[in-house]
């Protein structure tokens, strides 16, 4: 078989791998001894050093008036959305850079749709600020306001029930019946807040009549009445079986009357207490048990996986960081339920740097469900899931946590992510990948999706292993190519070489010009190919693709091992 027989298909794009360690710089000051010369009589002179008391101290005013912008946005911007963990880690910084750096990966780790130019979740969290303004604005601006805060954090209501102007006010039976008149409040009402609950009520009353509302926890706040005596009784009261002196002996934290028939459990006073103290938090994260054990070692009940990062480019300060995780199936627990089989793994990963400062995290329930009839055929296959991250250029840690929800097995897998910086004047490329599938997408489905590099599905085979009866996917991009003046097309050529390890002659030599490799550009040439193995005796194998610009006089190669079985 001749060489250009083994390959089919060409087309383009996906995944970098550069990995630049900065180094720092180090700076070394010669000094000499110089012959001492007689000390001046001292004189007066206008100006005084500084001592160093004021040296510190005009330091200080210095870094508080640089940080102030910074202040800003971590008091006011997200004060009610940034965790415990992220605030610490902010005050950390030293630096803009680092602040820089923090502040983008906040926003994109909290960005439903990390694939396109929009923040949905930013463009609202910014919304809302706005209309908090507009609508809770009293003494003091409306974001700062309870009922702000409760709207920013959690979004609009779902009901609310409004008493502006207070006034007259019939009581509903669990906070003791009877009529009496109210100062302006309001009752929200949400069906369901994550980390929270179902059927939230929030209470908030203007008692100043000055348009500041707060949040309350004590229903009869609201009660104008409540210090006026024999005004405003609850039922029980009017028919004599308790006094309104009784309200201030309760020791649950409010002044209601004894409510006919008992207290409901929504008004026990720990349930009030608790879900006034989570609605003080910032949204919480799904998988806490998984997120804990990213901080700790798992030493027995290995889940088996496989866990491999790829680079892509996006510009030259930003990075797609794609994490793909595999399991094989033999290694899941299948529980039957409602005449099927499923199994459920929670996975959860955090990125930070080196010093174990957070930069984002991701969080994912994978579920499998089949016909008991076809269990057996699936668990000789496997469950491959990808996360895109994007991330700036530098070193990080991943850790990726995954728990058989069924069988109880974990594993917690940790690796170093060295995301490259592409210097403009530079021939460099992605990663290389061995993939199992590459196909174009549907229109509908570009950019979108696991799996997906612009409009191609490339689908990484982790473990680089593959029968003799598959096709090897190979892709690979190359950037920063030296345009031709008149055709601003590159030039240069890819060649291919695979090796059976321990041979001294390649059993494929190929060369392709770039002008034969569709939407070729100078800026970036993609690489998509898919190789038939059945030309290939069971072994190991190295796969070498080397770049060459003839224009710019750069060259560079990439090389991965795979197994045929």
């Amino acid at each position: 078989m001749s060489a250009k027989g083994l390959w089919v298909s060409s087309v383009g794009l996906t995944l970098l791998l550069a990995a630049i360690f900065p180094v720092a710089p180090s700076i070394a000051q010669d000094s000499s001894d110089k012959k001492k010369k007689p000390a001046a009589a001292p004189r007066e002179t206008v100006a005084r050093p500084l001592t160093d008391k004021q040296r510190k101290a005009k330091e200080a005013r210095l870094k508080k008036e640089l940080e102030t912008p910074w202040k800003k946005w971590l008091n006011e911007d997200v004060s009610y959305i940034i965790t415990d963990e992220e605030r610490k880690a902010f005050k950390q910084f030293a630096t803009d850079e680092e602040r820089e750096q923090f502040v983008e990966q906040f926003w994109l780790r909290r960005d439903p749709t990390p694939d396109t130019v929009e923040n949905e979740y930013k463009e609202e969290h910014y919304r809302r600020i706005a209309y908090a303004n507009e609508h809770y604005a009293s003494g003091i601006p409306g974001w700062k306001s309870d009922r702000g805060r409760i709207y920013i954090t959690f979004g609009p209501p779902d009901e609310i029930d409004s008493h502006p102007s207070g006034g007259s006010y019939q009581r509903p039976s669990a906070e003791g019946g009877g009529e009496t008149s109210t100062y302006p409040f309001e009752d929200w009402r949400y069906r369901y807040i994550e980390g929270i609950g179902n059927d939230v009520n929030i209470e908030f009353v203007d008692p100043t009549m000055t348009g500041e509302y707060r949040m309350t926890m004590d229903p009869s706040e609201k009660d104008a009445l409540l210090y006026v005596p024999n005004a405003g009784l609850t039922l029980a009261e009017q028919m004599g079986l308790s006094t309104k002196t009784a309200r201030f002996q309760r020791t649950d934290g409010t002044h209601l009357g004894d409510p006919l028939g008992g207290t409901p459990a929504s008004m026990n006073e720990f349930s009030r207490l608790e879900q006034f103290a989570k609605l003080q938090k910032a949204p919480p994260v799904k998988f806490k048990d998984l997120e804990s054990l990213v901080n700790t070692r798992i030493t027995f009940n290995i889940l088996p996986m496989l866990v491999r990062v790829d680079y892509v480019r996006v510009t030259e300060s930003s990075v797609l960081a794609n994490v793909t995780v595999q399991f094989d199936n033999k290694d899941l627990q299948f529980q039957q339920k409602d005449g099927l089989q499923k199994s459920v793994i929670n996975l959860f990963g955090r990125v930070t740097t080196m010093t174990r400062r957070p930069v984002t995290t991701f969080e994912k329930p994978l579920e499998i469900t089949i016909a008991p009839e076809m269990l057996q055929k699936l668990t000789v296959e496997r469950s491959i899931y990808q996360q895109s991250i994007p991330l700036a250029p530098g070193r990080y840690r991943l850790n990726v946590v995954a728990k058989d929800i069924i069988g109880g097995n974990v594993n917690n897998y940790e690796i170093a992510l060295d995301v490259p910086h592409f210097d403009e004047e530079k021939l460099a490329s992605s990663s290389l990948i061995l993939a199992d599938t590459i196909e174009k997408l549907p229109t509908k489905s570009i950019g979108g999706g696991m799996f997906s590099i612009g409009d191609t599905k490339v689908r990484p085979r982790l473990g680089d292993k593959f029968r003799r009866d598959e096709k090897m996917g190979i892709y690979l991009q190359v950037y920063n190519f030296a345009p031709d003046e008149k055709t601003q097309k590159p030039s240069g050529d890819i060649t291919y070489q695979i090796s059976k390890v321990g041979a001294a002659e390649p059993v494929l030599n190929f060369t392709e010009d770039l002008t034969k490799i569709p939407n070729a550009s100078a800026n970036q040439v993609t690489i998509e190919k898919l190789l038939p193995l059945k030309g290939l005796e069971p072994g190991a194998y190295i796969l070498k693709v080397k770049a060459t610009d003839k224009k710019g006089g750069q060259s560079l190669q990439q090389q991965s091992n795979f197994t045929v079985n």
